[in-house]
């Protein structure tokens, strides 16, 4: 080949390597300016404690020319930051950009239970077009048993009974239910798991307190205490259905009166009510919502006081009577006699005194 035609074939050669390089360059900056912007990384849901830290990464790619914004969402959207700068006025957030690996780091310190919820990464391409990544902030709380749980009860003898319990918290709470001085629950178990204790068929037993305790492991948990109060017919126990006692001695006749309502009491004999009067005393002493003591005390016993007494309870649900029988015996019985009759004369309360103290020295000095 001579000289010419080779320098002519070195001078297209050349032309043609710098077209292809020129156009290798172009296809590159097209290629690089059609990437779409993507988040490669984001954090994944963070559990944290009142008063601790926590830090998000969100990573992304080919977003050089567009804003990366974090964003809250609770309902309405809280705007944070936009690129590097930190947008919110709380000292407790914080923002820094890593170049290297193209990631923004949302710190939070000190956190309160109002910072839980979920944040968002995005990258803005347009008003209508977002690239966006998710991440979950959970803030253990203590429970706190809410006000929609049950306070107390007033149920029927027979009927149903549903106490219910629901608490807040994170984690979730858990809801367990026992009664006062570990008493057996009406599932007959020392404790129950669950919102809602069931009782079918309450009974006058079932009544008292229940405690429900909510638990999730942060704190010490919470507790209420509900009252259940069952209404029942009166129940009528007599200590001492039959009692002695002397002419001209007093005498106490007493029954024990389980009921709920508190009920209406009464003393009769023959079929009379009796009253408080000179023959006699009637006194009631509640010892509790459902427990009511009588005592009848036959005053100055005469022959006509000597019989059937009759003690009778009734409320909404029911009634009940029992009977004490007092008899006439020879000795006194003490109490509430203790060795004086009741005859308003000094003298005779003397000479009987006298006389009884006489009988003992004469057993004595006879043995």
């Amino acid at each position: 080949m001579s000289p010419f035609r080779s320098r002519i074939v070195k001078q297209i050669s050349s032309r043609i390597f710098g077209l292809l390089v020129t156009v290798l360059l172009f296809s590159g900056v097209v290629v690089q300016a059609q990437r779409t912007p993507t988040i490669s990384y984001i954090t994944q849901e963070q559990i944290k404690d009142i008063g601790g830290t926590v830090e998000f990464d969100c990573s992304v790619q080919y977003a050089t020319d567009y804003p990366v914004i974090w964003t809250k969402n609770a309902g309405d959207s809280v705007f944070l930051s936009t690129g590097s700068t930190l947008v919110i006025k709380d000292s407790r957030f914080a923002l820094r950009y890593d170049p290297n690996s193209s990631t923004y780091k949302l710190q939070i310190k000190d956190i309160q239970e109002t910072d839980a919820g979920q944040y968002t990464c995005q990258i803005v391409m347009s008003v209508t077009h977002k690239v966006s990544a998710n991440v979950m902030l959970s803030v253990r709380r203590p429970p706190v048993i809410s006000d929609n749980s049950t306070q107390s009860l007033v149920a029927s003898e027979g009927s149903e009974v549903q106490m219910e319990c629901y608490a807040s918290g994170y984690p979730t709470p858990t809801i367990s239910w026992r009664r006062e001085n570990n008493a057996i629950l009406p599932t007959d178990s020392a404790t129950y798991v669950g919102n809602i204790l069931k009782i079918k068929s309450v009974k006058k037993e079932d009544r008292g307190t229940y405690y429900c305790v909510a638990d999730n492991g942060v704190s010490v948990g919470d507790r209420r205490n509900i009252n259940l109060e069952v209404e029942f017919a009166p129940v009528i126990t007599v200590p001492r259905p039959r009692l002695g006692q002397a002419l001209q001695y007093d005498m106490d006749l007493e029954c024990h009166i389980e009921a709920y309502p508190p009920p209406a009491i009464v003393w009769l004999k023959d079929d009379i009510q009796l009253s408080n009067n000179q023959h006699y005393s009637i006194s009631h002493f509640a010892t509790a919502d459902e427990y009511t003591d009588s005592t009848l005390r036959v005053i100055t016993i005469e022959k006509r006081q000597y019989g059937d007494y009759v003690c009778k309870a009734v409320n909404k649900l029911g009634q009940a009577e029992a009977r004490v029988n007092l008899f006439e015996t020879v000795i006194p019985v003490c109490p509430p006699a203790c060795g004086q009759a009741y005859y308003g004369d000094a003298e005779r309360v003397a000479a009987t005194s006298l006389a009884a103290l006489g009988v003992v020295l004469a057993f004595l000095f006879t043995r």
